[in-house]
C-alpha cells in the first residue's frame, strides 16, 4: 500500500498526520498501551473494541495504524505527535497514560 492509499502521513521520527476526514485512525502502540482514535474533531482514547482486521475497520470507516510496524515507525513510541484535521497538534505521552497529561494539545493552529 503506497502513501496515496493511506489516511495518514508519517513525518519525522514521531509525528502522524491525519489527512482523510472520511476515515478515523485507530492508533495501536503496544499491547500495554490504550488504543487511540483520531477523528476530524481531535484525539482521544478509543473505548470500543478494536477492529480485528482491515476489512472490519473499513466497514466502520476506520483505518488501523500500528506504530511499531515497519511501514509506519518501526518501533513503539513513548512520545507521539498527531496533527489532526481540526487544525491542532496533539502530544501523546505514553509514559503518562492514565493521567490528564496523556493526551493534550501541543500546538493550536499548526498550519
Amino acid at each position: 500500500m503506497n502513501s496515496y492509499d493511506k489516511a495518514f502521513l508519517v513525518s519525522g521520527r514521531n509525528t502522524l498526520i491525519h489527512k482523510n476526514k472520511k476515515l478515523d485512525l485507530i492508533v495501536i502502540n503496544d499491547d500495554n498501551d490504550p488504543p487511540l482514535i483520531i477523528t476530524r474533531h481531535g484525539v482521544k482514547m478509543f473505548q470500543d473494541a478494536v477492529p480485528t482486521n482491515k476489512v472490519e475497520a473499513k466497514e466502520r470507516y476506520m483505518e488501523i495504524v500500528d506504530i511499531s510496524s515497519t511501514d509506519v515507525f518501526g518501533e513503539t513510541k513513548t512520545l507521539l505527535f498527531v496533527q489532526a484535521l481540526n487544525n491542532k497538534e496533539y502530544k501523546v505521552d505514553y509514559s503518562k497514560k492514565g493521567t490528564d497529561l496523556f493526551i493534550r494539545i501541543h500546538q493550536d493552529n499548526y498550519i
